[in-house]
């Protein structure tokens, strides 16, 4: 797992994840409130594997099912926003106030996503009659510079 030791440590404690998801109607669970401030504390978006063993490092018990409902809910009430990875991984990250839709960067060597804030999706695309755009994502593929630097080759997938 890539820990996100360089990420701030979150500034809400265990009470605002908890009133973020009563607020939201939810159910306040273990799971819920810890996949909540495993999120906020990371300073990038992670895979539903990540975030089991971040659960399991602070000894919160769950299960695979477990972890994929609460991180659906967490996306079904714009809490959190799921991420496609060219490796078939679902990432997610916490959806912030006044943040904004932005560009992430996938290294296609060690599978790393990184966010680009200063970069934005442009849903300026011309749609067939009748087609309506709700949401675009933009991922950029490559080498991170750690990955670069080494000359690192790319991850291979069952298509290649």
């Amino acid at each position: 797992m890539r820990t996100s030791s360089n990420a701030p440590t979150s500034p809400q404690p265990e009470h605002a994840a908890r009133e973020l998801i009563t607020r939201h109607g939810g159910r306040v669970t273990r799971t819920r409130v810890a996949v909540v401030k495993a999120l906020q504390d990371s300073a990038q978006p992670l895979s539903h594997e990540e975030l089991g063993a971040a659960l399991a490092a602070i000894d919160i018990p769950h299960d695979r099912v477990t972890l994929y409902r609460a991180l659906d809910w967490l996306v079904e009430q714009g809490i959190a926003r799921r991420i496609a990875g060219s490796d078939r991984a679902w990432r997610f990250e916490m959806v912030r106030p006044h943040s904004h839709r932005h560009a992430h960067f996938h290294c296609d060597r060690c599978g790393q996503v990184i966010c680009l804030e200063g970069l934005q999706p442009s849903p300026s695309v011309n749609l067939p009659d009748g087609f309506q755009l709700d949401r675009a994502e933009l991922v950029l593929h490559g080498a991170c510079a750690t990955c670069g630097l080494h000359g690192l080759a790319p991850e291979t997938t069952d298509e290649d």
